[in-house]
């Protein structure tokens, strides 16, 4: 990179977005563990969990009875994205005082670059330190932020003192922080990549930094060249503040691969859960419905099918998501991974009418 300036970058999280609006809105609640989502009586899930709530160990993506049972007296609010959605647009607002370099990742977080901005201010901590207080000034709402020389940095340091935190990471110290720090902190490595890991023992990414670059890519594939940056932490993705998302989607690497139909009806019945949940958090809706299946021999393909609406319901991207799986399976041939997307986004111009579409074999492994 030679003399080019060092950027500066900060990643902002909005503390337990959903459940912290509503919180604000009725201040009885506070105090109180409350979880917006789904009733407990149904297939609902969590959404998002107040950090009283998260005592109980309730988090987002489980199950709504899941989280009753764990702690009764929970209060379950409805979601109501508008809200949310107003909420979003004061708060990014605010960023863009400080920089146009802004780039959405939801609506309750996002990076920002500052570089450019530090000739005229103080520092980038300063400018967090700002931005947190505005929020807090102007929303009644709390958000936690991450100081770092590259996104993938500033997105850890953001978690690491929540809620209402600030934690910098800097140029001199990344050596220091990656040392010890756990994978399972680490954006992008899930339980499945982690189980790998441990087989080849390793648990942090300073344990990750001896392994040799050609063994990652033989273990790995194509992410084998991510994990090797991860661990140096090395990143130089640039914040895109006009980047468009294309498509939004979950899926899950099962620990054992599984040849049962129903099992697998049943995994995908949650991924589409959970793709509902995603999807409103980032405030979009989308017509094509993607399934992606890996078999047990890391051979990969997907098949879609678009709708004539937007949307942004489980319920109707689930018999879509069903009908497709069902095109897929070969009882001979175990699955090890299952996903589900929605892309022609109502934020982006229209693509083709996708059909049902069997695309090329793809490899790598998501964790």
């Amino acid at each position: 990179m030679g003399s080019e300036r060092i950027r500066k970058i900060i990643h902002v999280d909005m503390d337990a977005f959903y459940a912290s609006v509503e919180i604000r809105d009725r201040p009885e609640l506070a105090g109180q563990p409350v979880v917006v989502g789904g009733p407990p009586a149904g297939r609902g899930v969590v959404l998002a969990a107040s950090y009283e709530a998260r005592k109980f160990g309730i988090r987002s993506a489980m199950p709504s009875a899941a989280a009753h049972r764990r702690n009764p007296d929970t209060i379950f609010l409805p979601p109501n994205f508008e809200k949310y959605r107003a909420a979003s647009g004061q708060i990014r607002e605010i960023f863009h005082r400080y920089t146009g370099l802004v780039e959405p990742l939801s609506l309750d977080e996002a990076y920002l670059d500052v570089t450019d901005r530090l000739d005229e201010i103080p520092s980038a901590t300063w400018i967090a330190q700002a931005i947190k207080r505005d929020i807090r000034e102007e929303t009644g709402l709390t958000a936690s932020a991450g100081v770092a020389p590259n996104k993938f940095l500033a997105k850890i340091a953001s978690d690491e003192k929540k809620p209402d935190g600030l934690f910098v990471i800097r140029p001199q110290d990344v050596a220091r922080f990656l040392e010890t720090l756990p994978l399972a902190k680490v954006p992008g490595i899930g339980k499945a990549t982690r189980a790998r890991f441990a087989e080849l023992g390793v648990s942090t990414c300073g344990e990750l930094q001896q392994l040799p670059r050609p063994l990652l890519d033989r273990h790995f594939g194509k992410r084998g060249g991510y994990f090797y940056n991860m661990a140096r932490g090395i990143d130089e993705r640039r914040v895109e503040p006009d980047r468009l998302r294309k498509s939004v989607g979950i899926e899950d690497t099962f620990a054992e691969d599984q040849v049962d139909p129903e099992w697998l009806r049943q995994k995908l019945i949650d991924l589409t859960i959970g793709l509902e949940r995603r999807l409103r958090s980032s405030g979009v809706k989308g017509r094509t419905v993607t399934l992606k299946v890996r078999f047990a021999d890391f051979h990969t393909i997907t098949r879609s099918r678009t709708l004539d609406q937007f949307t942004d319901e489980a319920a109707t991207i689930r018999p879509q998501a069903e009908g497709l799986l069902a095109g897929c399976l070969n009882l001979e041939e175990p699955v090890r991974l299952l996903g589900v997307s929605l892309s022609n986004l109502d934020n982006q111009p229209e693509e083709a009418e996708a059909g049902d579409q069997l695309a090329l074999p793809g490899i790598g492994e998501g964790g």
